[in-house]
C-alpha cells in the first residue's frame, strides 16, 4: 500500500455531512488526517460522523462572508493550521427547467450556494496557507460544468466556472507564494444516499451510462480517492491546475434518446 504522506494533516472538507462529502471525509480519516467535517444543515449527519472518524464537526454558512471568516478563524486557533481544504459544498437543484422557466431568484441562488460558497472557501483557505507557504486545495466541481446539463444551466454554469476561471487563475496566482497546489474533481453521475432514496430506475442508468467507456455509476468512494490522490504532495506533488473527472470516461451528454 502506497504511503499518501497524509497522516496528522489537518483536513477541511467542505459539505462534509452529505453523501460524496463523508466518504471523503472517511477516505483521509483512514489515511490518518484529522478531519474538519464542515456542516450547515445537517448537523446531526455532521456530529455522528466526527464521533465515527474521530473527526470535529463546526457549522458555518459559506454563502455568509464573515460566518465563512469566523470558521476559518476557530480551526485555525484550534489547530494551528489546515493543511488541505476540499471545497466540496454545493446545491443542486432538484427541478429540471430550462433557462427561459429559471426566475432569476433561483440562479441566483444557485450560483450563490455553489459557485460564492467555492470562491470564499478559497479565499480563506488560501489566505492560511499564505502564511505557512504550503497547502493543496481541491475545487469539487461536476461534469456538468463540462459538458453541460439540459434542465440545469445554472448549475452547470456555477460549477464550469470554478473549473475552469476560477481553477486556471489560482493555480497561477499561488504560484509565487509557496509549495502551494490547487486542482479540481469533476464527478460525473454519483450514486450518492440521496439518489438511492430517491431511486434510481434502469432507464437512467442507461442513460447517464450512454456517452461513457465504463458502463457504471461512480460511487461516492470513488470521488473520495481520487482526492486523496490529488491532495497527497507525495503522490501528486507535481500536479496543479488540473480537473480529473471521476465519470467513467463520459464523452459529453445524450441529447436524443
Amino acid at each position: 500500500m502506497m504511503d499518501t504522506g497524509l497522516n496528522d494533516s489537518i483536513v477541511l472538507v467542505t459539505g462534509g455531512a452529505g453523501g460524496i462529502g463523508q466518504a471523503i471525509c472517511k477516505e483521509f480519516a483512514t489515511e490518518g488526517a484529522k478531519v474538519i467535517i464542515h456542516y450547515n444543515n445537517s448537523e446531526e449527519s455532521a456530529n455522528s460522523l466526527a464521533d465515527e472518524i474521530g473527526g470535529f464537526a463546526t457549522k458555518a454558512n459559506l454563502a455568509n462572508e464573515k460566518e465563512t471568516i469566523s470558521m476559518f478563524e476557530g480551526i485555525i486557533s484550534r489547530y494551528g493550521k489546515i493543511d488541505i481544504c476540499i471545497a466540496n459544498a454545493g446545491y443542486y437543484p432538484p427541478e429540471a427547467s430550462p433557462l427561459w422557466e429559471i426566475d432569476l431568484d433561483r440562479w441566483n441562488s444557485t450560483i450563490q450556494n455553489n459557485l460564492n460558497v467555492t470562491v470564499n472557501t478559497a479565499q480563506q483557505f488560501l489566505l492560511n496557507a499564505k502564511n505557512v507557504g504550503t497547502g493543496s486545495l481541491i475545487l469539487i466541481g461536476s461534469t456538468a460544468g463540462i459538458y453541460g446539463e439540459a434542465g440545469h444551466s445554472d448549475y452547470a454554469t456555477a460549477k464550469g466556472a470554478i473549473t475552469t476561471g476560477l481553477l486556471m487563475s489560482l493555480k497561477n496566482e499561488v504560484a509565487t507564494i509557496g509549495n502551494i497546489r490547487v486542482n479540481a474533481v469533476a464527478p460525473g453521475w454519483t450514486i450518492t444516499p440521496k439518489k438511492v432514496e430517491h431511486g434510481i430506475d434502469e432507464n437512467t442508468i442507461n442513460l447517464a451510462t450512454a456517452t461513457m467507456a465504463l458502463k457504471k455509476l461512480a460511487t461516492p468512494q470513488d470521488v473520495a480517492r481520487v482526492c486523496v490522490s490529488l491532495s497527497s504532495d507525495t503522490i501528486s506533488g507535481h500536479v496543479t491546475g488540473q480537473v480529473i473527472e471521476v465519470a467513467g470516461g463520459m464523452e459529453g451528454r445524450l441529447i436524443y434518446s
